[in-house]
């Protein structure tokens, strides 16, 4: 999910931003941008990417026959 060939641009992820917080990029570029924006430059860098949390779990649902193999 975070190296598939078809990210959309950001520049949130982009190597030439650095986040400064407030939902702006400093761009190498472009200067301050917002971090949704996007130019013709983008290179996806995928360590600035952060993936989606995952779900915590409700074990209050869960009974001890549904982790059974039986």
């Amino acid at each position: 999910m975070l190296f598939r060939k078809d990210i959309e641009p950001s520049c949130a992820y982009c190597e030439s931003g650095v986040s400064i917080g407030d939902g702006q990029v400093a761009c190498l570029r472009r200067g301050i941008v917002n971090a949704g924006g996007q130019c013709g430059k983008f290179r996806y860098d995928p360590l600035k990417r952060e993936p989606p949390r995952s779900v915590p779990l409700e074990a209050d649902k869960f009974s001890q026959e549904d982790f059974s193999l039986e």
